[in-house]
């Protein structure tokens, strides 16, 4: 008898059994490292599920996407501010009602644009697909990301079909990578330099890829179709410019939204620079605006 050749293909991600749940705090279930794709030829993506504890129906879902330049970075980092909160901000949004996801997700060092939004966008359909297992409402997901996670959430939102996205927020996110050699000072960014992160997200570098460079913007993006935006950006960011965040709330106000533009004072990248109750207050902008997306507070979408 001739070998059985497809069993040696990987299992699929949506008949896998769930991780075994933990309970890092009061009010919520962990289930840590669940498999939702197996990209060929490369490592299985695996995500993190913060649930909240006796919930009575489904419940609305923020996926987190992390930072680290699309370069490196951990899926259950949401940055060094909050590191040290007890409980941690995934925990406080699963006691406030909302799943939480935090995916892993192909850095540019295994593949570049578009395998990190293919990824994302597999994590959503294994949403989905896995919805009634873990007892969630997919129709209410919100993505949040942070830097390169931010840039990742956005470009996400914006190519997904209508009505896959609730709501999106940004922290301090690139979203206008050939706006980028404009929006640096003069002398801090080569479009042409080979090395920069964003070249090694496009494959090459983004003046020798501009329509590669163009596919990756959130801007390009931008439709009639788009979801409500937060974005949250410092004032004195030297990584990545609040000029970039307001290049995304412009385009979608070309397109006849409303977005949530929040130009924090004094903040630099990762809100070094800011007072702990300024920091937090980033945390509970972003709350307020998942539970307006989700139904679960006042209006969406308003704001400057």
């Amino acid at each position: 008898m001739p070998f059985p050749f497809h069993l040696l293909a990987p299992p699929d991600p949506a008949a896998l059994p769930l991780p075994h749940p933990a309970r890092p705090a009061d009010g919520v279930t962990l289930l840590r490292g669940a498999v939702y794709a197996v990209p060929d030829g490369g490592r299985p993506l695996t995500t993190d599920l913060w649930l909240p504890e006796d919930a009575t129906g489904p419940v609305p879902v923020v996926v987190f996407v992390h930072g680290g330049a699309w370069h490196t970075g951990l899926r259950d980092d949401p940055g060094p501010r909050f590191r040290a909160w007890r409980p941690g901000p995934f925990a406080r949004l699963a006691r406030a009602g909302f799943a939480v996801v935090c995916p892993d997700y192909r850095l540019s060092g295994e593949a570049p644009h578009p395998a990190q939004r293919d990824d994302l966008a597999a994590v959503l359909a294994w949403l989905r697909t896995r919805a009634g297992d873990l007892g969630l409402d997919p129709s209410r997901t919100v993505l949040w990301g942070e830097s390169a996670g931010g840039h990742l959430a956005a470009l996400t939102a914006l190519t997904q079909p209508p009505g896959t996205v609730a709501g999106c927020v940004t922290w301090y996110a690139p979203t206008d990578l050939p706006g980028l050699a404009e929006d640096r000072p003069e002398g801090t960014y080569d479009a042409h330099d080979p090395a920069s992160f964003e070249a090694l997200l496009l494959g090459g570098a983004p003046a020798g890829r501009p329509d590669t460079a163009r596919d990756a913007s959130p801007v390009t993006h931008v439709g009639a179709g788009a979801p409500p935006f937060l974005l949250l950006h410092g004032t004195d960011d030297s990584l990545v410019p609040p000029r970039q965040s307001v290049r995304l709330a412009e385009a979608l106000r070309a397109a006849g939204h409303h977005p949530d533009l929040c130009l924090v004072d004094g903040g630099d990248h990762l809100w070094v620079g800011l007072s702990d109750a300024d920091a937090a207050d980033c945390f509970a902008r972003t709350l307020a605006f998942a539970r307006r997306c989700a139904g679960t507070g006042g209006a969406a979408g308003s704001g400057t």
